[in-house]
């Protein structure tokens, strides 16, 4: 029988590595996992203070349980060029930053204790991808996941892998493939039990198989009764199989099918237009170490704050912590390997497609990814090299399609599926005088091809129109137009089976891109996760039966615009219609502009010209009213958004994701602190200092003193290890003090 132990605390770390750390505990400095090898500054920071070695050191001490069985470290993540050690022996190496590994420690424990070290390399070595050209992205140093402790008989289950059959019938089938682990080559006999159960562990249906040599399998037919895994009804199920030693790995899975056709994408046989975003798995401060609550938090984000249906995971295999939360609330993934745009010599290309071979042979089972991406983002062209990573994801997968993310036109097509970012919008200015713009290029276009091909846009708009969140609100403005714009433009053409934004949130990235302040403003979303205009522009295109959206692109100013005046005036919403009314003023109604956006879901409603004179508002010189915007369904009011026109710090905001953690792992939960006026509107110019304190259970990550920007700011609280109350304080000068109780247990 197995035991698995995550390995959270114990470990030291130090700033540099020698041969000594193999074979001696030095004294460095305590910390739990995952750990970040260099926190780094918000802005203005040094990539180059992670580019080197480091050393992580565990000591494992006997145990008599040990004795005679298998025993090996798992780690779900390292960044980068790994090398483990037991007792002074190199008992494992693995290149790749983003794909799990083993480390094999029977034979070589002793009595007493047992000195592990790690090394890893923050260096970007160019034979390991994505290095060896630029990278719009931070590949933060460190042990950044968790690090497990598996103990195992001689023979035990390495992998499972489950294939569904006659997913949309009442007869289901299901085919087990079990993989043994069997390092020593010990005789092989016995059987397996292969349980088909509920996701809560309730046994449906079971066999029993024979092993072989290498593994087992169990195929279920007919099955009755059983459901699809749905977008909104994300039913999952469980394949446990069990050895007769005991040993057991579990599963689970979902009945799907998701197919890219010419005609569009089709999730169980039904068309779904993808309307997505991008993700990195960065955060503030400490890069990529965060736990699986925060990871799990991002998913729920693009699902039900940004009401997308997809996220791609820009740019390599992200933690199945957020995988595992999409499978649970229904959230699609464009799964794909390390890399940007540079294709490195042999040896990168053939650890390129082991990393093909790691990302599929981990993730097969999310019923959420429904393609592999196998060719480096915006790479160029490379024949032999992208048949082999297509060749390696089919052989492992034939359940789904292969994309390949390129930028260029007239592109080789090895990939199932034509995936390209389109960056080639030209919306200016004028866009409000009814000038076309270009949100998107035609496929065939692209593609070079006489003919249509399934065609999806894994990019748009980005770097071409990066926005700040402090930027002016006709920056703001235009930010939404863009992404309206292409959006409208993939749900017209039923040729594009969709289109996914970049990107979900702001991002930390190399001095080569982003502002000069390093941070690259892409998102809808900026780096704490707080929504910009630009995010409504996605959420209220969901049916207003989940929420009623009504969201004025303004700050309500009238010296905020050229010649001082506040039209036009977007309203991003999916009511019927809206009506604004300013001060004593008649009220004006509008509906949601279908000549300019006749294919979303629900258009915006842009109050101008066309609505209302300016005279209407009041003159330049005149007063600056209050105003009410109210969005109308079924002729009934159904929200209504105050505007003041005289905004004074009124409300010190301070809310928290989660109140309790878990001491027993590295927990995280976010902060948000927002200066709202007397209508609840964010401040945004309101340049306020805040200070933080937390006491108890927890630490601060990042700094104590923060900077409202755009009237917001955040930060993540996270465990310590210790049981009890955690104690947050937020101040500021001119709204005084907020006071939050969490709790680790």
């Amino acid at each position: 029988m197995r035991t698995v132990t995550k390995l959270v605390s114990g470990w030291t770390f130090h700033t540099s590595f020698s041969s000594e750390h193999t074979t001696k505990a030095l004294p460095g400095v305590a910390v739990r996992l995952p750990h970040n090898a260099v926190d780094l500054e918000l802005t203005y920071l040094d990539e180059h203070s992670y580019q080197k070695e480091f050393a992580y050191q565990y000591t494992l001490a006997w145990e008599p349980a040990l004795a005679g069985r298998e025993v090996s470290l798992r780690f779900d993540g390292a960044m980068a060029n790994s090398v483990v050690w037991v007792n002074g022996q190199q008992v494992a190496a693995h290149k790749d930053g983003y794909t799990p590994f083993s480390a094999r420690l029977t034979g070589l424990l002793k009595e007493g204790d047992n000195l592990i070290t790690v090394k890893i390399d923050g260096s970007e070595n160019p034979e390991i991808p994505p290095f060896g050209g630029q990278i719009d992205y931070l590949t933060y140093a460190g042990i950044y996941r968790d690090v497990w402790l598996q103990v195992n008989d001689a023979v035990s289950i390495a992998n499972l892998k489950v294939e569904t059959s006659q997913e949309l019938t009442d007869t289901k089938g299901v085919l087990v493939k079990g993989f043994l682990a069997n390092p020593a080559n010990a005789p092989v006999s016995g059987k397996a039990l292969v349980e088909l159960c509920s996701v809560d562990g309730t046994v449906l249906h079971q066999q029993t198989v024979s092993l072989g040599a290498t593994g087992f399998e169990a195929a279920f037919a007919s099955l009755a009764g059983l459901k699809l895994w749905e977008l909104d009804a994300p039913q999952l199920y469980l394949v446990r199989a069990t050895l007769d030693n005991g040993d057991q790995l579990s599963t689970r899975f979902g009945f799907r099918t998701a197919r890219f056709t010419t005609e569009g994408f089709f999730l169980n046989g039904k068309h779904l237009k993808i309307r997505g975003l991008n993700r990195h798995q960065s955060y503030p401060y400490v890069g990529y170490a965060m736990g699986q609550r925060a990871q799990a938090k991002d998913a729920d984000v693009v699902k039900h704050s940004l009401k997308c249906n997809l996220v791609r995971t820009s740019h390599y295999p992200q933690s199945t912590y957020f995988l595992d939360r999409c499978d649970e609330i229904g959230l699609l993934v464009f799964e794909e390997i390390p890399g940007w745009q540079h294709i490195g010599g042999q040896t990168w290309q053939d650890e390129s497609v082991e990393n093909v071979r790691r990302m599929v042979e981990r993730d097969w089972n999310h019923p959420s990814i429904i393609i592999w991406g196998v060719r480096i983002n915006e790479s160029q062209d490379h024949h032999d090299f992208y048949t082999r990573t297509n060749a390696m994801a089919r052989s492992l997968d034939t359940t789904r399609q292969t994309g390949g993310v390129r930028y260029i036109e007239n592109s080789e097509l090895l990939e199932d599926v034509y995936t390209v970012n389109d960056f080639c919008h030209v919306a200016t200015p004028e866009w409000m005088k009814g000038i076309a713009p270009t949100p998107l290029r035609q496929p065939r276009q692209v593609t070079g091809l006489d003919h249509e091909v399934p065609y999806l846009i894994t990019e748009f708009n980005g770097h071409m129109y990066p926005t700040k969140r402090i930027d002016p609100e006709d920056r703001q403005a235009e930010h939404v137009i863009r992404h309206l714009q292409v959006l409208d433009k993939a749900y017209e053409n039923p040729v594009i089976s969709g289109a996914i934004g970049w990107c979900m949130y702001d991002y930390n990235t190399h001095k080569d891109f982003g502002a000069g302040d390093r941070i690259c403003h892409h998102g809808v979303l900026d780096i704490f996760r707080e929504p910009k205009f630009a995010a409504w522009g996605y959420t209220s295109q969901c049916s207003p039966a989940e929420q009623v959206v009504l969201q004025p692109v303004t700050y309500w100013a009238r010296g905020e615009k050229d010649r001082c005046e506040v039209l036009p005036l977007i309203v991003l919403t999916n009511c019927d219609h809206v009506e604004l009314k300013v001060g004593d003023f008649a009220a004006k109604r509008a509906e949601p502009d279908r000549e300019r956006y006749p294919h979303l879901p629900h258009a915006p409603v842009i109050f101008d010209s066309r609505h209302v004179n300016m005279s209407d508002l009041g003159a330049w010189g005149m007063l600056w009213r209050d105003a009410t915007v109210t969005g109308y369904i079924d002729g009934k009011a159904v929200a209504t958004v105050k505007l003041s026109g005289n905004p004074l710090p009124t409300t010190l905001q301070v809310q928290v994701d989660d109140t309790v953690l878990r001491a027993d792992e590295k927990d995280a939960t976010r902060v948000i602190v927002r200066a709202l006026d007397q209508a609840g509107r964010l401040l945004p110019f309101l340049d306020e200092v805040v200070h933080v304190q937390v006491a108890g259970a927890a630490r601060l990550l990042g700094p104590d003193t923060l900077t409202l920007k755009g009237g917001v700011t955040g930060f993540w609280v996270e465990t310590t290890g210790a049981v009890g109350d955690i104690t947050v304080r937020v101040s500021t000068r001119r709204m005084g003090e907020q006071v939050l109780t969490l709790r680790a247990e």
